[in-house]
């Protein structure tokens, strides 16, 4: 198990490769995105997760080898599939998966290994990547070549979870299987979950982040109705999570983006009414209360610029952060992007502070800038919509005439939260 051959090195493949080269493997890290291979060469990290210096170490030991080439694929012991898994118009687009498997099986031999990392709905393993590997290679699995799956749970930007403490689902198509792929993982992480199926695996990670959709959906409609009833949502959020027990706290946003919250839980009400021919109402119920929470920001500041006499047509607005989270520069789905976009709609004169992404793909009439007591002077609203924690929100709350927050992050009388 000492070859490992990694397809995908974004946010959840270069992690996973890398963490293997520091246990000892011969790593090939497959991504077909030319410009990702010359910056990986180089030792040029664009995963926050892995500076520039750990990539550089494991360069340096001549057995990492980022490549576009599935030729460097021969021999491997483990293939781990990371690749993306979009939505197009509400279904599942499993292109990126059947490609990497159809590129692979030529490569695969007897005994070796294949893992899909992909988020994706339940039966993908056996009823999707199998049959195209069977078919490319001539081996069967079980028997010839071992099959599972083990779900991502990357969270970029978390200074205290990551790859190798975060504990590791693990699931194999037999027994066999699932010892070699606890095997291999348990070289990379210090635990491993294994579960009976690779449907089990999948589910899996679909509840994880339908339990976290529904749940923000649930505070973000409740933050507007306690605004309604002259309630500070937040206060509450806080004297509830007191409770030791029966409570766990989430809090009020400008919408949720990546590529897990707003992807993941479609992938299960997609498969729930392929196959059962039934609504998931909760998971529908919440991806509309969720997508409609950057309308919703970008109302309440038109509302506070009004109260102050200031049409958003040819207001100035500072806009906090375009990252779906913060400390990251992941633009994917970003709810900060929608609002960019409709303020810039609006007629705003949008400036954008982005720490973590300076090349931006911004909105057409929007600049990115950085923060500086001028900009913040000069804004007619700044509004927060991600928190980084390297900005100087002392700044802002000194020197900003009104700031709509999205996160609860600034204080003051010329603050108004979400």
């Amino acid at each position: 198990m000492d070859r490992l051959v990694v397809v995908g090195q974004g946010y959840v493949g270069l992690p996973l490769a890398v963490r293997a080269v520091e246990a000892g493997m011969d790593v090939v890290g497959l991504d077909l995105d030319p410009e990702r291979v010359k910056r990986l060469a180089v030792g040029d990290s664009y995963v926050e997760d892995i500076s520039r210096e750990r990539l550089a170490a494991a360069l340096g030991t001549g057995r990492y080898l980022p490549t576009s080439s599935y030729t460097a694929a021969r021999d491997f012991d483990v293939c781990v599939i990371s690749v993306p898994t979009p939505l197009h118009d509400g279904t599942p687009d499993l292109g990126y998966v059947r490609q990497a498997g159809e590129s692979v099986a030529p490569y695969l031999r007897p005994g070796c290994t294949v893992v899909l990392e992909s988020t994706t709905y339940p039966g993908t393993t056996e009823e999707v990547l199998r049959p195209l590997l069977e078919q490319g290679s001539g081996l069967q699995s079980p028997g010839d070549f071992h099959l599972g799956y083990s779900p991502e749970r990357i969270d970029p930007g978390n200074p205290r979870w990551h790859l190798e403490n975060t504990p590791k689902v693990v699931a194999g198509i037999d027994a066999a299987a699932l010892h070699r792929v606890q095997e291999f993982y348990g070289r990379l992480v210090q635990r491993t979950v294994p579960v009976g199926s690779p449907r089990v695996a999948e589910l899996t990670k679909l509840l994880e982040n339908t339990f976290r959709q529904v749940n923000i959906a649930l505070i973000n409609e409740l933050a507007v109705v306690a605004r309604e009833l002259d309630i500070d949502i937040w206060e509450t959020i806080e004297a509830a999570a007191t409770k030791p027990f029966g409570f766990m706290p989430f809090r009020p946003g400008p919408g949720v983006g990546g590529h897990c919250l707003p992807i993941d839980p479609c992938y299960l009400s997609w498969q729930v009414k392929r196959r059962l021919r039934r609504q998931f109402r909760f998971v529908e119920l919440a991806n509309d209360i969720n997508h409609g929470m950057p309308e919703q920001v970008v109302r309440r500041l038109m509302h506070g610029l009004n109260e102050r006499g200031r049409p958003v047509s040819g207001a100035r607005v500072l806009q906090i952060g375009l990252a779906y989270k913060k400390n990251v520069g992941d633009l994917r789905d970003s709810p900060a992007m929608e609002i960019a976009d409709r303020l810039c709609e609006l007629g705003a004169e949008v400036r954008v502070v982005e720490p973590h992404h300076t090349l931006c793909p911004l909105p057409r009439g929007a600049s990115l800038v950085e923060l500086t007591e001028r900009e913040v002077r000069a804004a007619d609203a700044v509004v927060v919509v991600t928190d980084h924690d390297r900005l100087d929100y002392d700044l802002i709350e000194r020197a900003a005439r009104y700031v709509f927050d999205a996160r609860s992050r600034c204080s003051g009388p010329q603050v108004e939260r979400l």
